[in-house]
């Protein structure tokens, strides 16, 4: 079916894109008969079959994108960013293989990469392209579904900037590797669309994560894909942290694939930003998995934060956990789908999920849709969603005890949100979230 969105803004902006991408293709030379290139045509004629998508399509009822495609933007944009630009956006602190993208594309003068390369391979994208061949074509685009998801069928489309990160077997890689996407719309409307694979091998443990900022007066607009994958017996903390402009349109989508006894943790925060589309996707094909999902968003004034997630437990002897908390103020807007799936050979698997959130304004409002489908029939699973107010009974103790109203309410909002920054495992960052959330919560 299309869900194709028939405003002029929407045909204008795929019309755009889909000549961008004729026009790269006549400069490709050799490249335009590889087999990743493959994949990018067959990903275009999927985003050309599909269209965007609007409230029809189910998986979109409660986030209507007609303002996002109705602007127009400059993809990957040339920047004049310096470093005192980027000390306004700095993480205290910040340790490990720091990489900076500006409007997508890497900045190896801003970057730092301290890890060996024994232990842990970095490279573009693009490089890995014509360095890793091999390794690249087996993952990439294998288990991302561009071919029902517009926003991915579009990335696969024009997957050339992002960073290739690859763990050899039986490495221990104390060192976090921490990606920092940097939109810089001070001219113009600005868009890019990274694509990052990461593939760990066996044994293999490694801390990741993606910051996104965005800065400027113009239109930010961010289409993220990033593919994991998790070998055998190896483990992978995943951190998102979404801290843009609420001129800031933003789709995410992370797909995770796990071999037998992988440990796999995602920890996705959304500050901040107009428009935030969160999907986390993981196929748990191995028996003793483990999965962890936690979330955490606090959007205030107009933003909109939407997160979807999947499970799909395929073998035996697994569990999953998934944690998603959030605060809205204000007349922001939020959105939960989470989906659990136990194939029929996935006997003995346990599967937790459980959406909480508090709304500390009247206006605000907030859609969750949890789901489970079960096939086998040896299993422990449960799901369930909680929307309300503060407690009035701990608000009326604290107050008691001489703690003002104000006061109160931000003592417990943050307990709230305590929980899920509580797992994250790289100081800096932890702290660094502390007190924006903090901030945050004390300012609205």
């Amino acid at each position: 079916m299309n869900f194709e969105n028939k405003d002029l803004g929407a045909s204008s902006l795929k019309a755009q894109l889909i000549a961008d991408f004729q026009i790269a293709e006549s400069r490709m030379n050799g490249e335009a008969k590889t087999a990743i290139h493959q994949v990018r045509q067959e990903a275009l004629k999927a985003f050309d079959q599909l269209g965007f998508p609007t409230t029809k399509h189910e998986e979109w009822k409660y986030s209507n994108v007609k303002s996002l495609v109705n602007e127009s933007y400059e993809f990957n944009a040339g920047s004049a960013i310096t470093l005192g630009d980027l000390e306004q956006l700095a993480i205290p602190n910040l340790e490990g293989n720091i990489l900076y993208f500006i409007n997508g594309i890497y900045n190896a003068e801003l970057s730092n990469i301290v890890s060996s390369s024994s232990e842990l391979q970095i490279l573009t994208f693009a490089d890995a392209v014509k360095q890793k061949s091999e390794l690249v074509e087996k993952y990439f685009a294998k288990h991302s579904d561009f071919q029902n998801n517009a926003f991915t069928a579009l990335n696969t489309a024009f997957a050339q900037n992002g960073v290739f990160v690859y763990v050899p077997e039986n490495k221990l890689v104390e060192t976090p590797v921490i990606l920092r996407f940097i939109t810089d719309t001070r001219t113009a409307n600005t868009a890019s669309q990274p694509r990052n694979l990461v593939v760990v091998g066996k044994r293999s443990q490694v801390k990741i994560a993606e910051a996104f900022r965005s800065f400027g007066e113009n239109v930010a607009f961010t289409n993220s894909v990033t593919e994991i994958i998790v070998d055998e017996d190896a483990n992978v903390d995943y951190y998102k942290v979404q801290n843009e402009t609420d001129k800031s349109f933003h789709i995410g989508t992370t797909t995770v694939y796990q071999s037998n006894r992988s440990v796999f943790s995602a920890n996705t925060v959304t500050a901040n930003g107009g428009f935030v589309r969160n999907n986390l996707n993981i196929k748990s094909d191995g028996e003793n998995c483990e999965s962890n999902m936690f979330g955490l968003y606090i959007p205030n004034g107009r933003q909109h934060v939407d997160n979807h997630t999947s499970v799909d437990h395929i073998r035996p002897n697994s569990v999953s956990n998934e944690l998603y908390k959030g605060i809205l103020k204000d007349k922001s807007t939020g959105v939960f789908n989470g989906k659990i799936f136990v194939r029929q050979a996935a006997q003995k698997t346990n599967a937790f999920q459980s959406c909480k959130n508090v709304l500390a304004s009247d206006e605000a409002s907030m859609n969750t849709k949890p789901q489970l489908e079960i096939w086998a029939d040896d299993v422990k699973c449960s799901h369930g969603t909680t929307t309300g107010q503060l407690n009035n009974d701990a608000l009326f103790y604290m107050q008691s005890r001489g703690i003002s109203k104000d006061s109160a309410k931000s003592l417990l909002m943050l307990a709230f949100a305590q929980e899920v920054i509580d797992k994250m495992q790289i100081p800096a960052i932890k702290e660094y979230l502390e007190g924006l959330i903090i901030e945050k919560i004390h300012n609205s």
